[in-house]
């Protein structure tokens, strides 16, 4: 669901008070290891995995007014409804006016709160809290929010292309995403989430799924709703125990099971978003026979030979991709999805075998194991 390309300079009021439309709100970051210093060593030993990304030490976001939100979306009207999900529904706007960067029409993605759904304002305040401060070009940008009354929102830059869920499992349609564009969706996100594990951060996402990764124009990933994440276990613990919350079909087993979470727990579901990348399936799929709902109980006994990886390649695809990558990606999987997590690898390594993986499909060079 949406939230989209083009980050729109919202003009700086020069009043000072309480808070009205259009000022901003500065969020302070001390309290949280997310606020280290981004120039620290673990960041420079790093930056291969994380890309470009940087820690905002005084972001600043927009507060909307409700009127603001209904103006810009048309009352909300149900033409405008981009999608919905467990945080509420999310509607496409317009907001009109010349801005800092010279715009004088800037598409939005608009989050309203459920009030009787899944999350509540305390998710919404950690959105606000870690899409705030982080900067990254993989994590979607948070322009602003709204909360008047009992009205909390969110509101996003746009995403055009929407979800890769939307973009693998969508109905009706014979369009599909071609292997080279699956390549760097996968690359993109796994950028996000390696600048997210990162030791100075340790940030743990516990809902990584498909539907979370969010495409601009130009099919760039961008990671998205962060309301269940988690700071990783602090010094030198091994892991937070917690409840479990999340996607069961994405979610690692220990995490599922016993409730241990861990940065390697993102890892697995990242391995679940590679095999649904291949395979074109959803992780679950109750419609589908007996002994198949679950895709990574059939799936992954069919990646260790490139005949049988052919056998459950997405079919949309008819051939159009290179079996050498796609081979090495089903390997990928395979170390990600590992059952004792000490054997999943972590993200930076999973981004330069990633990166290595593209760059050798782009060559059509078989890329040696």
């Amino acid at each position: 669901m949406g939230v989209c390309y083009g980050t729109p300079d919202f003009p700086t009021p020069s009043n000072t008070g309480s808070l009205k439309s259009g000022m901003k709100l500065t969020i302070s970051t001390s309290s949280s290891p997310a606020a280290s210093n981004s120039h620290d060593s673990p960041a420079a030993r790093d930056r291969k995995g994380f890309g470009d990304g940087k820690i905002v030490a005084d972001p600043s976001l927009t507060v909307f007014s409700f009127a603001e939100l209904k103006k810009a979306t048309e009352n909300f009207h149900r033409n405008a409804l981009i999608g919905e999900g467990g945080f509420g529904c999310v509607f496409k706007g317009m907001l009109h006016g010349k801005q800092q960067s010279g715009r004088t029409e800037t598409i939005i993605a608009v989050k309203m709160l459920n009030q009787s759904g899944n999350q509540g304002s305390t998710e919404w305040r950690r959105k606000i809290d870690f899409l705030g401060r982080l900067s990254h070009p993989n994590l979607a940008k948070l322009l602003g929010f709204c909360q008047e009354d009992t009205t909390l929102a969110l509101v996003y830059e746009f995403m055009p292309m929407g979800s890769l869920g939307n973009q693998l499992f969508r109905k009706g349609s014979p369009a599909h995403l071609p292997w080279n564009i699956r390549l760097k969706i996968a690359v993109g996100a796994a950028r996000g989430l390696a600048f997210l594990h990162c030791p100075e951060r340790k940030l743990i996402f516990r809902d990584f799924k498909t539907s979370n990764i969010l495409l601009d124009a130009s099919y760039t990933a961008k990671l998205s709703d962060f309301g269940l994440v988690r700071s990783g276990p602090p010094g030198e613990t091994s892991h937070i125990s917690t409840q479990f919350v999340g996607t069961s079909g994405y979610a690692a087993p220990e995490y599922l099971e016993t409730g241990r979470l861990t940065v390697k727990s993102d890892v697995y579901g990242f391995g679940i978003v590679l095999l649904e990348i291949l395979t074109g399936l959803r992780a679950v799929d109750k419609s589908r026979p007996v002994g198949k709902h679950l895709l990574v109980e059939w799936a992954t006994s069919r990646l260790s030979r490139k005949k049988q990886l052919r056998t459950i390649m997405d079919s949309r695809l008819e051939g159009k991709y290179y079996i050498h990558s796609a081979f090495q990606i089903a390997q990928l999987a395979l170390k990600c999805l590992q059952t004792d997590p000490k054997f999943r690898p972590y993200m930076t390594k999973v981004v330069e075998e990633l990166e290595s993986i593209e760059a050798a499909s782009a060559k059509r060079i078989r890329r040696k194991s």
